[in-house]
């Protein structure tokens, strides 16, 4: 609902989005922690989030410490959700999207391709990592925003349904203070 009073005003831009992940320890462990592919045990979550232009959260999702970020990222473009601007179908679709070297695999790039998304995905040994920038910054502010409250820096929660609903309410609670400063 917060996203449809944004593209209602005006202020969500579905022509570039930005796709990072980040880090999050968890004090307690975590019960949702894959068996570890050839590195050490860790404990923790990936909050991999695609953001719009301006920094809005479209979706995030939640994956263990130990998975990698390229074979989630066709579940977080699935995530996002439909948001209807005016009279007609929910929109799901980006433009482009910009990512960094992370990403830089086959299955990435035609992922973005079936959903009819042109990426932009750095390239390993070609492209320079500030040539990103200014799309890449957008979704970085976006996870310090995240870390901003103080119960999403840190995992306490040894459910991961939990935690998900945590990082929801913080993503609403950006979107509504998007909506206060541009509405």
């Amino acid at each position: 609902m917060l996203l449809e009073q944004l593209a209602d005003a005006g202020y969500l831009d579905w022509s570039r989005a930005s796709l990072d992940s980040a880090a999050v320890p968890a004090k307690r462990g975590c019960r949702d922690r894959p068996e570890p592919d050839g590195s050490r045990a860790e404990s923790g979550t990936k909050r991999l989030s695609v953001v719009d232009r301006k920094g809005t959260p479209l979706g995030v999702r939640l994956s263990p410490v130990n998975r990698r970020d390229s074979r989630m990222m066709a579940l977080t473009l699935d995530a996002l959700p439909g948001v209807r601007h005016g009279h007609g179908r929910p929109r799901k679709r980006l433009g482009k999207l910009h990512a960094d070297k992370t990403y830089d695999q086959h299955r990435c790039r035609s992922g973005c391709r079936k959903r009819r998304i042109m990426p932009r995905i750095a390239r390993r040994g070609m492209d320079h990592s500030e040539r990103l920038g200014r799309h890449h910054r957008v979704v970085e502010r976006t996870l310090a925003w995240l870390n901003r409250f103080r119960r999403l820096i840190i995992r306490y929660e040894q459910r991961a349904d939990i935690h998900e609903d945590f990082v929801l309410l913080g993503c609403a609670l950006i979107c509504l203070n998007q909506i206060r400063r541009f509405c």
